[in-house]
């Protein structure tokens, strides 16, 4: 049985773990997570899901705040682990550590070699590609460089978002990884290098990627908001203050860009550079998300045809 530790922090990462933890080929040893945050309006402490899963199963959790100069680091290579499997933890993992296994791969949300880094899923979308895809690499020190053991690719359809896109990818890596570990561990499977000449980043979201630049077309807008619904949501200004634009459809229309070419009861359309974008959930400052008409029939009911959203 082939003995693993398993590093890993949201629910995408819980779910490959809970792959290794059902078959009868690895034993998880201990499972390394980023350390318990606070979230939401009450800060309240909460544990990843990585955690949560590792607890069920009484596995040993570690939680350090940098692994590379956590005093866990030391206990880690001394567990006599044969290797690593990562998917989605968060941190780069020290050569000390990389070096002392026979094996470290990871599961990444992402066609290597487009989109290395922490946002894959997220780029994506905001990049209206037709597709998506997981890929088992191994670990080295470059971030998502190592090479390629498998790829598995499934298409993006035009309801998905950043959630619905993460379910489906976990189950893929899962998958993929429970179907490729074998041939790679017994020298069957030979990785393969990653194309230099076609890499491509995705850093994590900041926050100025998050507005909305209304002169984009609408198509490029709803991208953006699907490709960051439901974190960290896109926004725009209403009244000077943020207004959240969680879903979206686009529509046929033309005006300024940001302003208000339709309201009624039901509906709120703003002209983007080309086309037009119906907001179907929103949420602003101090109000809970909500559905549009729920928007309208309350705060929104000041909105008149002409006004204007955005700088």
């Amino acid at each position: 049985m082939t003995k693993i530790i398993f590093m890993g922090t949201p629910a995408f990462s819980a779910t490959v773990l809970r792959g290794l933890l059902d078959s009868k080929d690895y034993q998880i040893l201990a499972v390394v997570t980023q350390p318990d945050r606070k979230v939401g309006r009450k800060k309240e402490v909460k544990m990843t899901p990585v955690k949560e899963l590792a607890l069920e199963y009484s596995l040993p959790v570690f939680q350090p705040e940098k692994l590379s100069t956590s005093p866990d680091l030391d206990h880690l290579i001394q567990l006599g682990a044969d290797g690593i499997v990562t998917a989605a933890f968060g941190q780069f993992l020290p050569t000390k550590l990389l070096s002392s296994m026979n094996f470290a791969v990871n599961v990444h949300a992402s066609l290597l070699p487009k989109y290395r880094g922490g946002a894959p899923i997220h780029y994506a979308l905001i990049n209206g590609d037709k597709e998506a895809g997981v890929t088992i690499m191994e670990m080295v020190k470059e971030m998502d460089a190592g090479d390629m053991i498998a790829k598995r690719a499934i298409e993006i359809t035009e309801t998905d978002n950043v959630g619905t896109l993460f379910e489906k990818l976990a189950l893929v890596g899962r998958d993929l990884l429970l179907d490729s570990l074998p041939a790679y561990l017994d020298g069957t499977l030979i990785p393969e290098k990653q194309n230099p000449d076609l890499v491509s980043f995705s850093p994590n979201i900041s926050p100025e990627e998050e507005v909305l630049d209304w002169t984009k077309t609408a198509r490029q807008l709803f991208n953006q908001i699907r490709g960051m619904y439901p974190w960290p949501v896109a926004h725009t200004v209403w009244h000077a203050n943020r207004f959240k634009i969680y879903e979206a459809t686009v529509v046929e229309g033309s005006g300024h860009p940001g302003q208000v070419l339709v309201k009624n009861k039901k509906e709120l359309i703003i002209a983007a550079g080309e086309g037009a974008l119906s907001l179907k959930v929103v949420q602003a400052a101090g109000k809970p998300q909500m559905p549009i008409a729920s928007f309208l029939n309350g705060q929104g009911q000041g909105i008149n045809v002409g006004d204007q959203f955005g700088n």
